[in-house]
């Protein structure tokens, strides 16, 4: 008799580093928009190698920042 094999469905995981495509996505920017974030206002990196990404809790963090500066001024 053969035994049932019990699934289990994993919740999709949410990516810590996103690339500058990926951020130009969830802001709905352009690449080049999002480089000019990162020379001109901030926006966090780091440097793996030669491969740029954006941490997504400091994305987050850093749009929130943002959100209370327009707020506020």
């Amino acid at each position: 008799m053969a035994r049932k094999r019990k699934t289990t469905t994993m919740a999709p995981i949410e990516p810590m580093l996103l690339t500058i495509p990926q951020v130009a996505q969830s802001l709905n920017l352009g690449r080049t928009k999002v480089y000019d974030l990162i020379k001109h206002a901030g926006l966090p990196t780091i440097k793996l190698g030669s491969a740029m990404r954006v941490p997504l809790s400091s994305l987050k963090r850093w749009v929130e920042q943002r959100e209370q500066r327009n707020r506020s001024a």
